[in-house]
């Protein structure tokens, strides 16, 4: 079976590893999770705990692979996810410029509350 062909340009997004976020369509609708790593060129991310999929795996002892089922997340498209804030309030992502002396740094905030979703540590 022929694999699909990449696209040539990638997905712009807002959304970044390690953020909080809440499923808003397709079938784990009203679940939320930790975003573990994000395609931008598929337009797709993995959430923790969300979209599990079984996979059957034959034992291969020379690998230390153990056989059975294994459960694990596969991919979401990013238009079906929305951001949380620290209250646990979903909301778009909006940019506000912040200027310290001579730099100028982008900072992410919830467009719903206003809060800083980019915590500098």
């Amino acid at each position: 079976m022929p694999k699909r062909p990449e696209p040539k340009e990638f997905h712009k997004t807002r959304i970044k590893k390690d953020d909080q976020v809440k499923v808003i369509a397709g079938r784990d609708k009203g679940k939320t999770g930790r975003v573990i790593s994000v395609d931008r060129w598929r337009g797709r991310l993995i959430v923790e705990g969300v979209s599990m999929i079984k996979r059957h795996t034959r034992p291969n002892p020379q690998q230390q692979i153990k056989g059975g089922i294994a459960e694990k997340e596969s991919e979401i498209d990013i238009s079906n996810v929305m951001v949380l804030t620290s209250g646990g309030i979903p909301s778009r992502v909006g940019y506000k410029m912040e200027s310290s002396g001579t730099s100028v740094r982008r900072i992410r905030i919830a467009k719903k509350s206003g809060e800083a979703l980019d915590t500098k540590g």
